[in-house]
């Protein structure tokens, strides 16, 4: 019996046992190789990997095709294929799980099972706060436009895609020279996913609501756009006048300063002090809207 058919074998029969002699052990260890399968196809959906699961995808159809119908040459060669595909999965994917494996370090159950202390996570967090917010302070001093989207619960992988991978640390040195005048990735969006910059120059759809002033240039527009569709936030800073702005929820929050980017990316990158946003959006939405700039 070839690979193939021995994995459905044991997949049959692991049903066979799930269907007609249900144990507990059964359901836990379906219920853990799912979530790892679903974790494992949602780091591959945002990366370029996407294509290269597809194609092995591809070879184990026409791996079990070829068993079933008996195709004695083809399905030697696929089982060739297959006896090395954890080396080469390895080998293709060296990033993709180099990354899970970060991500894994940084959550909340390994933080707390090897005792990650509180205040080196709100450290972190400050530090992430503070490369941002001085970033859009001095591009605002300099009038460099600048549009920011952070991600929160829905993915942008989409939207990565239309722009070029980074990958790289908070810091704002990055974020300034992104953003420069004249450089390859300054005429696009930044997205910043947990705590990392993954991507730049990317496109984003402009909002389609008339409501919004014909004044505000496409910037703002393409701010406000992703945050209709998302729940995403996205910052903006005018090369016209140095203003920034907070778009969220499709609403424009504009004349930010550094105490209440502060506070907004506080909350942002510490999710459990959701009482912060209450108290961000009452406060700000008693401003008055000024002049409109691009």
């Amino acid at each position: 019996m070839t690979q193939v058919q021995s994995f459905f074998a044991k997949v049959g029969a692991l049903l066979s046992n799930l269907l007609y002699q249900p144990d507990w052990r059964n359901l836990l260890d379906v219920l853990i190789v799912t979530i790892l399968i679903y974790q494992a196809l949602k780091l591959v959906m945002r990366t370029r990997a996407n294509s290269v699961f597809k194609g092995i995808g591809f070879l184990l159809a026409a791996a079990w095709l070829s068993s079933i119908l008996q195709l004695t040459t083809l399905n030697w060669l696929m089982q060739q294929v297959i006896n090395t595909g954890v080396i080469v999965i390895v080998i293709l994917f060296q990033p993709e799980l180099r990354r899970a494996l970060e991500q894994l370090g940084r959550s909340k159950i390994t933080r707390q099972v090897f005792g990650t202390s509180s205040r080196s996570r709100v450290r972190h967090t400050e530090q992430q706060v503070s490369e941002i917010v001085r970033a859009l302070n001095n591009m605002a001093r300099k009038r460099i436009g600048a549009l920011i989207v952070i991600q929160r619960q829905t993915s942008l992988g989409d939207v990565m895609e239309s722009g070029t991978i980074l990958d790289a640390d908070i810091s704002a040195p990055l974020i300034e020279n992104v953003f420069e005048p004249n450089t390859p990735l300054h005429d696009g969006a930044m997205i910043i996913s947990g705590e990392r910059i993954t991507a730049a120059a990317c496109i984003l759809q402009l909002s389609d609501d008339y409501s919004i002033s014909r004044e505000l240039g496409t910037r703002h527009r393409a701010a406000i756009g992703i945050t209709e569709t998302t729940d995403a936030v996205s910052l903006i800073v005018s090369e016209e006048t140095g203003i920034i702005s907070m778009a969220r929820d499709g609403r424009l929050t504009r004349y930010l300063d550094s105490k209440s980017l502060t506070i907004l990316l506080t909350e942002l990158f510490t999710p459990e002090n959701g009482a912060l946003s209450s108290w961000f959006t009452n406060i700000r939405s008693k401003r008055k809207e000024g002049s409109h700039e691009k």
